[in-house]
């Protein structure tokens, strides 16, 4: 077998077997011809032995890289996967390239690595400007919507859960109608209310309610919730009660409290709130609620509770400078905002006043234009009595937007004073009672050390005496508890009311402004309307249709004569 391998002209037994293997990609995929052309090239690059080499060069040609490349060898040429895996995925997801070779010339001549990598990343960079080209559409990406749904989520305003859950309230009062005899006549108010709030039974409900129905909320308010400033309603008036002006500047007055009170994160939860807001039947259900708490008086709250008495004390002094800063301020500003109510009464009366003057001037001429004979002077006399009377009803309006403006911002914050100053008087009581609990303490203290001092004999009395000790060290630090928390409570009450201050007077001003620029508008308006008629009636024009004449004379004609005889009859 030695002499045999070693003497064979055609190689050792392997180069015979790989002589089978390559013949096997004629039968795959070469024609005869093929096969014919490399054997020629071959031997004319060998001459010499050029039998055996040749035979020999078309074995090893054939064992070359095109018969691995075509059984699909996962390594590759060199073991490089990627090259060889990364183009079918290619050609199966990207379309055709324009030079792509016949699948015949890839066995026709052999490629090394370096090129099957250059090639496939040539390839690679078409596919990539055929994407980014017009031909052809990728599938949208996925995570850039994602960024995008994020970043409007950012851009919105962040609400807070206490916000969020906070309930809203939109509150009108409308419709006043005087209803009852003559002896026990009232208006009544419809009150409009859209919630959002679980606590009712429907988002949106109406009741009718009358004055007296917001003073019992407003009193009630106050006993239920010491040192909250509660926003009161208008005060009482016994003349003139049913004017018209005065019954809608009490409506508007009465819409702002009640959307004040709603809009209060305190007074917002009250019961007797949702009592008025939503009871159909509110006369019984107040009835009831006395019966239940007969003390509905001036001991009903947190301090009844405690079985304090809230009666006023001795002389109260002040002894934390911030409220005695407060209590000055307060004073001081009631009475600046009363005088500006004072000025803007006079104010108000002065513009009624020019209203009734405008009125009596319209009156004036329009009876002298009925005395006057000649349509030249009649016509503009009448045309100037009816702009005194819109002149007139101009004034009468911008007086009552001067009251719905600024005058009453100005008075409800005066008695939003008052509200204040009645929180201060129940922190003195909360102070006089944590002061009468000290001195009911000191007292017992006083028995329990005499009845210490007598001994054993009153040992009976000493258990209760000390059992009263206890229950009136109890009270002493629940009174003062109530003090210091009526106190934190008045201090947020207190910027609250500074903070509520400033906005509305700034509302409050901007409307005035408005209202008073638009009548100064509107009156300089009907001024220049009735100067362009009165021109238009010396041109030749007729100041107001007037029936035609027969001879049509120029104006100065027509008016000369007339104001002669007028001065004459004058």
């Amino acid at each position: 077998m030695d002499l045999d391998a070693g003497d064979s002209p055609w190689g050792d037994v392997p180069s015979q077997s790989t002589t089978s293997h390559a013949t096997k990609p004629d039968t795959d995929g070469n024609s005869p011809e093929q096969s014919a052309q490399q054997t020629s090239v071959s031997a004319a690059r060998s001459p010499v032995r050029r039998g055996p080499r040749g035979t020999r060069k078309i074995s090893a040609q054939a064992t070359k890289l095109e018969s691995v490349s075509d059984a699909g060898d996962p390594l590759g040429p060199l073991g490089d996967s990627s090259t060889f895996e990364s183009t079918p995925t290619l050609d199966e997801q990207a379309p055709i390239p324009p030079q792509k070779e016949p699948f015949a010339a890839r066995n026709a001549r052999p490629t090394s690595s370096t090129s099957r990598i250059s090639g496939g990343t040539g390839m690679m960079d078409s596919v990539n400007l055929e994407e980014d080209g017009a031909s052809f559409r990728g599938p949208p990406p996925v995570q850039p919507p994602t960024d995008v749904e994020g970043t409007r989520r950012q851009s919105q305003p962040s609400v807070s859960v206490v916000e969020a859950a906070k309930p809203t309230f939109q509150i009108t009062v409308g419709d006043p109608h005087k209803v009852g005899d003559l002896t026990s006549s009232h208006i009544v108010y419809q009150v409009r209310t859209n919630t959002t709030s679980k606590a009712y039974r429907q988002s949106e409900f109406a009741v009718s309610r009358r004055y007296r129905d917001f003073l019992w909320l407003y009193n009630s308010l106050h006993n239920n919730n010491p040192g909250v400033v509660v926003p009161p309603p208008p005060e009482k008036q016994a003349v003139g009660r049913f004017d018209t002006n005065f019954v809608e500047s009490r409506r508007a007055a009465l819409e702002r409290m009640l959307n004040k009170t709603a809009a209060h994160p305190v007074l917002q939860h009250d019961s007797d709130l949702k009592i008025f807001l939503e009871s159909e039947t509110f006369n019984i259900d107040v009835k009831n609620k006395e019966n239940r708490e007969p003390d509905l008086g001036q001991n009903k709250g947190m301090l009844s509770s405690f079985g304090i008495n809230v009666g006023g004390g001795g002389k109260f002094v002040e002894h934390d400078d911030w409220f005695h800063d407060r209590k000055i301020y307060l004073d001081a500003l009631e009475n600046q905002l009363k005088a500006l109510l004072k000025a803007i009464d006079t104010v108000v009366s002065q513009r009624k006043g020019l209203a009734e003057a405008a009125g009596d001037f319209s009156a004036s001429l329009h009876a002298l234009a009925l005395v006057e004979l000649s349509p030249a002077l009649s016509s503009p006399l009448d045309g100037l009595s009816d702009l005194q009377l819109r002149i007139r009803e101009l004034y009468e309006r911008q007086a009552q937007q001067d009251v719905l403006t600024l005058g009453i911002t100005i008075d409800e914050y005066i008695r939003l004073i008052g509200s204040v100053k009645q929180a201060f008087s129940q922190r003195q009581k909360a102070f006089h009672s944590w002061h009468a609990a000290e001195s009911e303490l000191q007292k017992r203290k006083n028995t329990q050390d005499k009845l210490l001092r007598q001994g054993k004999t009153q040992q009976d009395r000493l258990n209760q005496v000390s059992a009263d000790v206890a229950d009136a060290e109890r009270k002493v630090h629940q009174t003062r508890l109530l003090f210091d928390d009526m106190g934190k409570l008045m201090r947020n009450e207190l910027q609250r009311f500074e903070k509520e201050k400033v906005e509305d007077f700034k509302s409050g001003v901007e409307t005035f402004l408005e209202s008073a620029v638009e009548a100064q508008k509107e009156l300089i308006e009907l001024w220049e309307t009735f100067l362009l008629q009165l021109d238009a009636g010396e041109e030749g024009v007729p100041f107001f249709s007037q029936p035609p004449t027969e001879n049509d004379t120029p104006a100065a004609d027509s008016t000369a004569a007339p104001a002669v005889v007028s001065e004459e009859e004058a």
